[in-house]
């Protein structure tokens, strides 16, 4: 089996799976029968990624152009997504007992691919921060350089369960220096493959709870698992994990407390889903932002205690806190490879202008939110983060796609309104209550006499 698996690993090239893929993907969810819909002008938009991803992995300095100009045609989808009152309910071209199977199938050949292959540098900088962490170790030590962007404490305390189960497995618990090698190899797959099926059960539980639809969920996780972008940066956790716990907060939307300990998490990965905080608040009123604003502190509370654990003293715990901040994406000029790093850092001024002047008014208008607008601004936030950002911007899909193909699926959801959230009564309005309720029964008794 071993041996089968790492040819298919070894043969199966990112380009091979995209055609693969794309067959795939036009047999079951494209409508042969309405050309010019809404579905099939998604689709085209979620296909055209992937030859940029592969252009910029071989190499190719325009790929990055392709991306801006994808990333560019997705904002402006998500823009026009209010003005589409119809949402008419599409089966896909497979029923769903099919689905269930193509979707497992995916998943299986997809954990396969992250099995063989060598996970990517990012991922394995994420287990040795973990271990650190659970070793108590100071970590301001060694700061190498990679070529991803740093993931921060979250990943490391997610990690660290995964990376003691991969010590039980290799040695029983009490791995040897030369042990180290492998159990962090197997750690850092483990916990991309966690990842992804996180991503994949909250797609699915999302269409169930949400949208009210199984086989809708069933078609977010079947299309998650086959896009060529999935298969390309599978192994990338830290792109996969925000994005996890991002779907998750949406399916825990009822919940103020729990969505805000979901998102404070995804802050504590990357920088991006900060910009999403002041629109889940506003989105949750008065009654809920006060709960959903606590969980945040609580987890960001949290997260610094795990940072403390791991600083020899204050100088070391300050410079973790400020190394968890990807300060390069804040900066005007940056040495990285992207769309920005042929032009000078002056001509991204207009565009981070306009991000944060979008960011503005999707997060106070209109006044009254639906969870339409919540997924819907959202995602065009994360999507926006792609123009501007220096480093690889363009090529960081995994952050927004659960999101995207939520917007893409998804029926009309005006009817799902923030959560009301009713004020404990006082200790006079207790002692009260049951005066009010005899004067009530006794008002019934004489309109009835």
């Amino acid at each position: 089996m071993d041996a089968i698996l790492r040819q298919y690993g070894y043969s199966v090239s990112d380009a091979t799976w995209f055609y693969l893929s794309l067959l795939l993907i036009l047999a079951v969810f494209f409508r042969f029968n309405r050309i010019f819909s809404l579905r099939n002008l998604d689709l085209v938009l979620l296909l055209s990624i992937a030859p940029g991803l592969l252009l910029v992995q071989h190499g190719k300095g325009y790929g990055y152009g392709w991306l801006f100009v994808v990333t560019g045609c997705l904002l402006a989808r998500l823009f026009s997504d209010s003005f589409w009152k119809r949402r008419p309910l599409l089966e896909q071209n497979l029923n769903s007992a099919g689905m269930a199977f193509l979707t497992v199938s995916v998943f299986v050949l997809l954990i396969s691919k992250a099995l063989t292959e060598p996970p990517p540098q990012g991922t394995v900088e994420t287990v040795r921060r973990a271990d650190e962490l659970r070793k108590r170790q100071d970590t301001t030590l060694e700061q190498p350089v990679t070529e991803e962007v740093p993931a921060g404490p979250t990943a490391r305390v997610l990690t660290a369960p995964v990376l003691a189960a991969s010590e039980i497995a290799v040695s029983g618990g009490s791995p040897k220096q030369e042990d180290r090698w492998a159990v962090e190899q197997i750690a850092a797959r483990a916990t991309s493959v966690l990842a992804h099926l996180a991503v994949v059960s909250g797609l699915w539980f999302l269409g169930k709870r949400l949208f009210g639809d199984v086989n809708s969920g069933l078609a977010m996780a079947t299309l998650y698992l086959l896009l060529p972008c999935t298969a390309i940066d599978v192994g990338k956790v830290n792109h996969v994990l925000p994005a996890a716990l991002i779907v998750w907060a949406f399916v825990a939307y009822r919940s103020p407390l729990i969505a805000g300990g979901l998102m404070g998490l995804a802050c504590g990965t990357l920088m991006f889903p900060l910009f999403l905080l002041p629109l889940w608040a506003v989105f949750y009123g008065k009654q809920g932002s006060g709960r959903f604003i606590a969980a945040v502190g609580v987890v960001a509370a949290v997260l610094a205690a795990s940072l403390l654990l791991t600083s020899v003293d204050s100088h070391s715990f300050t410079k973790q806190i400020l190394g968890s901040i990807d300060w390069s994406s804040l900066t005007l000029g940056s040495d990285a490879a992207g769309f920005w790093s042929a032009y000078s850092g002056v001509y991204r001024i207009p565009v981070i202008i306009a991000f944060f002047v979008m960011l503005l008014i999707l997060t106070f208008l209109p006044r009254e939110k639906n969870l339409e607008h919540l997924l819907g601004h959202s995602t065009a936030i994360v999507v926006a983060t792609q123009l501007w950002y220096p480093q690889q911007g363009g090529a960081y899909v995994l952050w927004y796609l659960p999101l995207l193909l939520a917007v893409v699926f998804r029926p009309k959801l005006t009817s799902q309104t923030p959560p009301i959230i009713v004020p404990a009564p006082s200790e006079e309005q207790r002692l009260e209550m049951p005066t009010r309720m005899l004067a009530g029964v006794s008002w019934f008794r004489r309109r009835g006499s």
